[in-house]
């Protein structure tokens, strides 16, 4: 069979169809996926991707589904870091079988959420109900990214069933472990599993973003001296030690923004520091001696992951200099978790420029290219696998990880025709 204009113009339009046919059959399945909380660490993390190698096996996918062997993988020297303890972990990856004589493609995709944080913050309502309305679904994870995790199945399963003829392999890796550090990813390329390019849907408002900025975990301890509370100014408030190290984040934070790599100037703040967490005393009537608090630093695209630890641990140290209580206790920085490391494909590498060209064929969305500013599992892909790869994907990230999350239905419908038109032209047909 040959790729001649007709018969691609042919394919292009049964495979636009079938998404249109699928539609509501595309949003239930979102819905019902949205329903499992596979929050990362969870049994039910586990228990989405049983499901999921079952149903590409249905869909007529070769399917490798193994448990993950987490001590030797956890000890190794480049693991890029875990925040939640996990007692098993499972890997799947399905792939479609081209000819052979093409390049093959993998959609990413991670089936992990974060936890849905204050309940009352969704206004009463269930995070993980799957509501559907007119225009969206919501709940936790259908932005980041169960719509673009939905896309990719429904690309694989449409390329299944119209029986495309591909050159190139196409496959689909579901993994575990994004939100934490990058557990699933780092585990199927040890596996083996590679592509010539990769796709990764993650939230990007069907935007191209062939990069993400770096974030890096860590932990500061900052020490005080206990004693009664009605006699506080016999010992240091460790809280009251924590105001001028906020204040010294800031400032570095501002600092490390002043110039900006040209992909991420849309951004305000590219490479944020921000402190998720913050737990100090153990006593109501005590001034507490010990503050502790979890972070992230942003690291930009092109800067070394070390160098941009010893500026946060030198601006910290940095305290010492006009105060005596931190010449003498310095502020303790610990390095652990997560460790999203930048990286950055060509924004005009064959990948970026086939699926410009696929979604320019099934959206009027003008699309803009940028990099993100939260780590993903694109850098893995990249920096250890050497896989190109890009971010596409519907849904706003500004979303993900907050209250009344949600990803517009138009989104995750031109996102899936897209990635099918991608994987054919990518790929090659017969």
């Amino acid at each position: 069979m040959t790729t001649t204009g007709n018969y691609q113009d042919t394919l292009t339009k049964k495979i636009v169809d079938y998404f249109d046919e699928h539609r509501e059959n595309m949003v239930a399945d979102l819905s019902d996926l949205v329903r499992l909380p596979s929050i990362s660490g969870t049994d039910e993390e586990n228990e989405i991707q049983t499901r999921l190698a079952a149903r590409l096996q249905g869909d007529g996918l070769d399917v490798d589904h193994w448990k993950i062997p987490l001590a030797d993988t956890l000890a190794q020297p480049d693991f890029p870091g875990a925040e939640v303890d996990r007692a098993e972990a499972f890997g799947v990856v399905g792939v479609l079988s081209g000819s052979g004589d093409g390049p093959s493609l993998m959609l990413n995709t991670h089936v992990d959420v974060v936890p849905p944080g204050n309940l009352d913050a969704w206004g009463g309502a269930d995070p993980f109900n799957g509501r559907i309305d007119a225009d969206a679904v919501h709940g936790r994870g259908t932005c980041d990214m169960k719509g673009g995790l939905v896309a990719a199945l429904w690309t694989m399963r449409a390329l299944s069933v119209l029986r495309v003829p591909l050159r190139g392999d196409l496959s689909i890796g579901t993994v575990v472990g994004e939100e934490d550090g990058g557990l699933g990813t780092y585990a199927m390329l040890r596996r083996g599993w590679r592509a010539d390019a990769c796709i990764i849907p993650e939230p990007t408002s069907l935007d191209l973003a062939p990069g993400n900025a770096g974030a890096l975990t860590f932990r500061l301890e900052v020490r005080g001296a206990a004693t009664h509370a009605s006699r506080r100014t016999s010992g240091v408030s460790a809280i009251e030690k924590f105001i001028p190290v906020f204040q010294a984040i800031r400032r570095l934070e501002a600092r490390r923004n002043e110039v900006k790599h040209p992909l991420a100037t849309r951004w305000e703040l590219p490479i944020p520091i921000e402190l998720g967490t913050v737990a100090a005393g153990d006593w109501a009537s005590s001034v507490p001696d010990l503050l502790t608090a979890n972070g992230r630093i942003g690291v930009g695209i092109g800067e070394n992951v070390e160098a941009a630890k010893r500026e946060l641990e030198a601006a910290l140290l940095e305290l010492g200099d006009t105060d005596r209580w931190f010449r003498e206790h310095p502020v303790e920085v610990t390095w652990w978790g997560g460790q999203f490391a930048p990286s950055l494909t060509d924004p005009d590498a064959a990948i970026a420029r086939t699926i410009r060209g696929a979604h320019e064929d099934v959206s009027s969305y003008r699309q803009d290219t940028w990099v993100t500013t939260y780590g993903s599992d694109l850098r893995l892909m990249n920096n250890i696998g050497g896989i190109p790869t890009v971010h596409y994907g519907p849904g706003d990230a500004a979303l993900a990880h907050g209250p009344r999350e949600f990803v517009p239905i138009s989104e995750m419908m031109t996102c899936a025709k897209a990635l099918a038109l991608a994987a054919i032209r990518h790929c090659g047909v017969r």
